[in-house]
């Protein structure tokens, strides 16, 4: 199944999303409604928001607050890829232009605090301690993530648990605060929302580590970024990182030196990762990670938004974009 099928049982929730969104973009402030737009209306998977959707439409829920609650997700999400968008100094997202590159880093800075900061405003009217408790904790975790991998940059030594520390912390824990906020929305069980939180985690995880392989085996028009620009960026992903476990002692040396110069012939590193097995061992840990996820379920009814949720497990280690 592709993802529009995965989804089919919200369209009409993930409309209803849209439309909160457009509402609580309409700033008096025209860059802000520009800029938000401009990122927001470039498209993307929407899995954070479907994610609070489906959970909460999994364990029976029928109210409304879960569109709001999606809306909230996608803002914090929305924000962190403005700021990432800086301070990786990116200039293409998606298949087009980042809004920094368009707009400038200092209004792309400054509608990413907007948007962040709105999505609290938001979360007020859902009226929930444990929604509050919950995304506070996972944008301070984001935050760390963000600093850590920073810290990483242009180190060659980094591990493999210290890498997917940050990949847990970095881009897994909003798909689990999305998860874990649509259970408590739906009045789940203790172990429910545990289950729920534990399947966004590891969906997440796999969902990053497919990225790292899609940057070294897919093409720029397809991912909607620059092929390789973590390299560029001095970025030790799983991929460089296995290289260095079991290569050559010359593939080795070329991507240790790639990743703490950030300068590199990005066809020899290519070659040096498919001459390994680093894109099948990345590949192995994600579906790992995906299986854990579909484990995590267990606790759920079954229901078409269960098997949606299921689908984003096999959907986010078959992708190839």
């Amino acid at each position: 199944m592709n993802l529009a099928e995965i989804v089919s049982p919200i369209a009409n929730d993930m409309k209803a999303v849209d439309a909160v969104i457009r509402q609580r973009l309409n700033s008096e402030v025209v860059m802000i409604r520009t800029i938000g737009d401009y990122i927001i209306s470039a498209g993307g998977k929407r899995m954070r928001p479907a994610m609070v959707l489906m959970v909460a439409n999994a364990l029976g829920y029928k109210g409304a607050d879960h569109h709001l609650m999606a809306a909230i997700i996608e803002f914090i999400h929305t924000s962190t890829l403005l700021h990432d968008d800086v301070v990786d100094e990116s200039d293409m997202r998606r298949g087009r232009s980042t809004a920094n590159a368009v707009f400038g880093n200092a209004a792309s800075v400054l509608v990413g605090d907007y948007l962040y900061s709105r999505s609290f405003e938001m979360m007020v009217d859902i009226d929930s301690m444990r929604v509050m408790q919950i995304v506070s904790n996972a944008t301070t975790i984001i935050a760390e993530g963000e600093v850590l991998q920073l810290l990483n940059v242009h180190d060659p030594d980094v591990s493999v648990e210290r890498y997917l520390q940050v990949v847990r912390y970095k881009t897994a824990k909003l798909f689990e605060a999305a998860a874990q906020t649509g259970a408590v929305i739906a009045g789940a069980s203790p172990e429910q929302e545990k289950a729920a939180a534990d399947y966004g985690c590891y969906v997440g995880t796999a969902f990053q580590l497919i990225d790292d392989v899609l940057d070294y085996s897919g093409d720029a028009e397809a991912l909607g970024k620059n092929v390789g620009d973590d390299l560029r960026e001095g970025k030790p992903t799983l991929p460089l990182i296995r290289v260095m476990q079991v290569g050559t002692p010359e593939q080795r040396d070329l991507v240790y030196k790639a990743i703490e110069t950030g300068e590199a012939d990005f066809t020899e590193v290519a070659r040096a990762i498919q001459a390994t097995d680093a894109l099948e061992y990345t590949r192995k840990i994600a579906q790992e990670e995906a299986e854990r996820a579909l484990n995590a379920l267990a606790p759920f009814p079954d229901s078409p938004y269960k098997d949606a949720l299921i689908g984003f497990c096999h959907f986010s280690t078959n992708r190839n974009s």
